[in-house]
């Protein structure tokens, strides 16, 4: 199955994605991901992105869409795969549509995880992150053993800086502009697909993969 997983930032899609990855044999394949493998190959494409990347500036929706189309078609995409955090416009969206077409292949869900504003703001503040694995905590629900040390490696746990204060109202509000003509456009495909995340993670990928048994 091909699933474009979406929500706002704090919205748990991170969590979801490891659940959705252990229950069906089909790569989570996030931005980043996909940035660092063609960086790491050194593929032109990859090339040409880290010149952005190193610049610190966003990188051009035609050579992050190449580098898409490069990692889709990688064998264990075969099966299906899961988007995280592509696309994010319309533009985007049109330009994996004419990549999966041309392969007569299509989205097939796009699973949307909404939450209240306030409530993401209230998690962010809390989140955590380790500077070494990367693992993510919620000081409020979801709290490290050892207060500042990771569970898992050792590793400091950090605040990042876009977590914080009026930062975070400002990620949502843009998120927000970005994303809702998305929704619109995978909803009059008739692929779009809501779920609470304002919930226990669990009950909320039962709800996921309850959807995707019907699909």
């Amino acid at each position: 199955m091909n699933i474009v997983l979406m929500g706002p930032p704090g919205a748990g899609k991170g969590t979801q994605a490891e659940f959705i990855k252990k229950q069906y044999p089909i790569p989570h394949i996030s931005t980043g991901d996909m940035f660092r493998d063609a960086v790491g190959r050194g593929t032109e494409l990859g090339k040409e992105a880290k010149k952005y990347m190193d610049a610190g500036k966003l990188v051009p929706d035609e050579v992050t869409i190449g580098i898409v189309k490069e990692r889709l078609a990688e064998s264990d995409c075969k099966g299906g795969f899961l988007l995280d955090g592509f696309p994010r416009t319309i533009i985007q969206a049109e330009a994996l549509d004419r990549v999966l077409g041309a392969a007569g292949r299509k989205i097939e869900a796009a699973i949307n995880i909404a939450v209240p504003n306030e409530i993401l703001i209230e998690r962010m503040a809390g989140r955590v992150s380790c500077q070494e694995c990367k693992a993510v905590y919620n000081l409020n629900s979801n709290p490290p053993a050892h207060q500042g040390i990771c569970d898992k490696c050792g590793g400091q746990l950090v605040q990042r800086s876009d977590d914080r204060g009026d930062t975070v109202a400002k990620r949502l509000d843009v998120y927000l502009e970005q994303t809702n003509p998305l929704l619109d456009y995978y909803d009059k495909q008739g692929v779009l697909y809501e779920v609470d995340g304002d919930r226990d993670s669990a009950e909320v990928f039962a709800d996921i993969k309850n959807l995707l048994e019907k699909l």
